[in-house]
This record gives C-alpha cells, structure tokens and sequence, in this order.
C-alpha cells in the first residue's frame, strides 16, 4: 500500500514503539503527547525508553521527516488516515482495566476525525471496547479496530519488524484489513477477526504465560521437595513441541506492565458474563506464593528471621533488558523484606533512581558489604560475570540465593560460599572453608 498518515497517540513503550517502526516502514507518523517537556525531548532525539534500536529509529525517522513529534491530539488527527490508541490502561479499582485515558482521548478527537479514518485501540482493552468505543464516537463513517500489540520489553522493535502474528478485528472487515495492509510486506501471518474475537486475543496470550510461568514455579517447589532438579525437569519437558521451551524458567514470580493487570483484567471480564476462571484465580494466588516462598527461603539464609539481617540485593526491574519496575516481582521480594525488618541495599544496572525502603547503589560490589546474604532477582547477565571471590570477602554471611537460577554454583563455591537456587538442591560451601574460615 502507499504511505499512509498515521497518529499515534501516546508515546509510551507501546506508542513510540509503534510511531516509530510505522514511520520505517515508510508511513508518516505523528506521535502525540500531553507532556510538552516529553515531546521536547523526543523531537531532539532524545529517547528515555531503554530498548534496543528504538532510539535509533527514532533518530532516523526525524531524519527523514517521516516522524514528528507534537503536544495535542486533536489538532494532529484531522487529516489522519489511521489513528493509533496507545494510552495506558493500568489496573483499576477491583482489578479491573482502567479505560479513562482512552474515553478521554476518543471525547477530544471524536468530532474531528477525518470520515473514513479508522480509529485503531493498540493499548490492551477488555472484550467490547470497539463497541463501547463506536457508541461513544456516534458515527457510522469512522470504523473502530482492534490491533493488540505483543511486544516484549527488551525485544520491541525486533518483536514489531518481525513479528509472530499481526491480528486486526473489526465489525468493518474492509477496515481491519486496510489496518493490517500498514504492516507492508512483514513476514507474518495476518489474523482478520471481529473486534471481540481480536480483544480477547491479547489477554488470551498473556494469561496463557502467566499460567505457565505459575506452573513452572509449582514444578520447582515439587521439585525442592522431591530431591529433583528443575532445570532437568525443564530441559526434558522443553524437547515436547507442544509445550516449547519459552516461559519455562522458574523465578521470584511474574510482574512487568502487563501480566499482572491482564490477568486481573480477565477475571473480572469473566466475572462479567458469569463465568468463574478459577485457573486463572489459582495462577495469580499462586504467583503470591511463590514471592513468600523466595521470602522464606532468604529468612531460612538468615537463619530463621529478616530483623535486623543486612541483605543484597542484585536486580531490581521485572526482567533483564529492562529499567521498567512496573509490578517488579524483585521489588515484591524486597518490599516485604523490609516490612519484616531487613536492611536492604539493591543494585541494577538500569536502574540509578532512590526507592524507599532500600539503599540503591552504582556498583554491584557495594551491595555485598557487610551482607548477611546476597540476593539475584534480576536475571541480568553481567551478575553472572562477577568476581565472588571479591564479593565473598566483602560479606559477612556466606550465603547467596540465587532466584533466577543465574549463577554457575561452582564459581559461588569457588569463592567459599553456599549457593541455593529455585527448584534445585542447595549447594554449601566446602567444609574446609567452613570450618577454617574465607579469610
């Protein structure tokens, strides 16, 4: 198709994500935001976002004039051939998706629009959306599309330029097949569906690897307590074609900007039609657990209580990749440390902002100072490079606990200390270090 003018509102991790993979594809691209200080900075290249090769875009669409940056939606969208919905829909009150951004910005634009200009819900909206939307607007002659977006922090450009599946839904089929046409020549299949057929997908998705990730966490503590070993059990499961090997790694628990308000989001739509998704309720309890059994695991370390125990903490954002601590499951971990009297000291590579309740430092040596036991929560790479040698003379205690399963256990052993993990047997410090002393 020829370049179309494209609006996307919103340029969080999904709206300047997507302004700026369209505005490569060859479509004109104006992204729009309330915050002037925001769109000041991005129209100077300058990106705030940690994700690999979007700053690039960006620079390399103001370059070629194909994406601009400017403060108010309504002006921008009256001579628009597409609009793009990419406002935040964070958990409500009751768990609930929060839809007050996109109401706003669909009440500001409505009168405005272009006919014909189809009106596309990016951000992840419950089932009926479209049609919520299509009634607010009160006009026949703007079709409203459904287009979730399934980018993973960390790989959102690669996920977006090269991507699994592209869905469009519509009651206007013309529409969501003129949507799906923006996305050229990109090698993916392209799912045309009715709009309540294309909501549902996205937390449909989502909710499928949060249950895989709580499933795999259940395995590990069987595993804990059986004498089995869950990277074994995961390598043997992952050779299944219809299980895969992706979501199979055991952690802290689940958390980032979408698994925990999707699937929260999904029980109440399923609580809406009478239907009681107790898999799903029995996921997100259990997701709970599991940050109370790495919280027990740390206090068995502690030797039985957190009071007063000196704790660091390697890994603060929800992944590796990352500086988002949206529902951080290592910030989990860390807010009921503190609340159950440790003193915390944290470190992440991509992280340099205070938090309350803890002392963020800018070197992962410093955390181990003093330390009664160190923590991995993040699964960042440069953790596994680390001198424990360094780090072990620096502690007080000689424990660490690995809850990513990061570490080479060897090399914590090396340097004279014990090293437990999730899922797998714990490993102490060879008894002549223990009897004789690391230093």
């Amino acid at each position: 198709m020829s370049a179309a003018r494209i609006v996307v509102v919103g340029t969080g991790y999904v709206g300047l994500t997507t302004g700026a993979c369209l505005a490569s594809l060859g479509h004109r691209v104006t992204c729009v935001d309330v915050d002037e200080a925001k769109v000041a900075r991005l129209s100077a290249g300058r990106v705030d976002i940690l994700e690999p090769g979007l700053a690039e875009l960006v620079v390399r669409g103001l370059g070629t004039g194909r994406l601009s940056f400017v403060v108010g939606a309504r002006a921008a969208v009256r001579e628009a051939d597409g609009v793009f919905l990419c406002v935040p829909t964070p958990m409500g009150a009751g768990g609930s998706a929060d839809l007050r951004a996109v109401e706003a910005v669909t009440n500001e634009i409505g009168d405005v629009l272009p006919s014909g200009c189809a009106l596309i819900t990016k951000s992840t909206v419950p089932v009926g959306t479209s049609k919520r939307i299509r009634a607010m607007l009160g006009r026949a002659d703007v079709p409203v599309v459904s287009n979730p977006e399934f980018l993973r922090e960390g790989t959102a450009v690669a996920d977006f330029l090269g991507p699994d599946r592209i869905v469009v839904g519509s009651d206007d089929r013309a529409a969501a097949r003129w949507v799906g046409d923006l996305y050229g020549d990109l090698a993916a299949p392209v799912v045309v569906s009715d709009a309540a057929s294309a909501e549902l997908v996205k937390y449909a998705a989502n909710c499928f690897l949060a249950l895989k990730l709580s499933y795999v966490n259940s395995i590990a503590e069987l595993c804990e307590r059986l004498g089995a070993d869950i990277d074994l059990v995961t390598e043997g499961m992952g050779y299944d074609r219809r299980i895969g090997r992706s979501f199979l790694k055991p952690g802290p628990g689940w958390g980032g900007s979408c698994l925990p308000k999707d699937t929260s989001a999904l029980v109440k739509v399923a609580e809406s039609v009478n239907y009681d998704f107790r898999m799903l309720t029995s996921a997100i309890d259990e997701n709970i657990a599991q940050r109370d059994r790495i919280v027990a695991k740390i206090a068995g370390a502690c030797g039985g209580s957190l009071a007063g125990a000196r704790i660091g903490l390697l890994g603060l954002a929800f992944k590796a990749g990352t500086n988002d601590l949206r529902d951080s499951p290592a910030l989990a971990v860390a807010s009921v440390l503190g609340a159950l009297g440790a003193e915390l000291t944290a470190y992440d590579p991509a992280v340099d902002t205070g938090i309350d309740g803890m002392t963020v430092v800018d070197d992962p040596y410093q955390v181990a100072k003093d330390a009664d036991v160190i923590v991995v929560l993040t699964e960042w790479d440069e953790f596994r490079a680390l001198d424990w040698r360094v780090m072990a003379d620096a502690m007080e205690g000689d424990d660490v606990v690995d809850t990513r399963n990061l570490l080479d256990p060897q090399r914590v052993l090396d340097a004279g200390l014990s090293w437990q993990g999730v899922g797998r047997p714990r490993v102490a410090r060879p008894k002549s270090l223990a009897e004789s002393g690391r230093r």
